[in-house]
């Protein structure tokens, strides 16, 4: 992800350093697809009745979008449990709420408003722990032992904390 050459440079990443690192926006979409923040979206109400698919909906229906579910649609995604964030390089599908294959904010007028803040600062904070540190896993762990289990609610916390190990890179 950093070329060695330019570890040496800078002490650390900045806002316009992260809008060239692809892979990391790659592997932060695909992040935001399997593990939505909030899996059950702010609930919508029907303005009217409506058919779609050929049920009937009746006005004043709340509805609740699943981004969780959304994210992990085999109609929409090819091997949607794979981890392959190289799927989302040169791919015009954001999570900005205009690709509904994508929501893990929502959409319209009712996405979430701090987004762009919470974006920006997930990018920057990753890309300055991967360019200070160098990170394993602890002594007699496989990639198999890792738990991606989480714990159901409102919003999606892990339910063992993942153990990493790092080590400083000496710049």
């Amino acid at each position: 992800m950093f070329e060695e050459s330019s570890r040496g440079k800078k002490s650390f990443v900045n806002e316009d350093d992260v809008q060239g690192l692809i892979h990391l926006k790659a592997v932060i979409k695909k992040t935001f697809r399997l593990q939505p923040i909030v899996p059950l979206l702010v609930p919508r109400e029907t303005m009217r009745k409506c058919n779609i698919s050929g049920y009937e909906i009746p006005a004043k229906t709340l509805v609740y979008v699943n981004a969780w579910a959304v994210g992990r649609d085999s109609e929409v995604w090819e091997n949607p449990k794979e981890f392959y964030p190289e799927r989302f390089i040169g791919s015009s599908v954001d999570y900005k709420g205009l690709n509904f294959e994508l929501i893990p904010f929502g959409a319209g007028r009712r996405i979430c408003p701090g987004i762009h803040m919470g974006v920006a600062s997930v990018e920057l904070a990753l890309a300055n722990l991967l360019y200070k540190f160098d990170w394993e896993m602890p002594t007699g762990m496989n990639k198999e032992d890792l738990d991606f289990e989480v714990v159901p609610g409102i919003t999606v916390h892990k339910k063992n904390a993942l153990c990493l190990v790092a080590s400083k890179i000496n710049v």
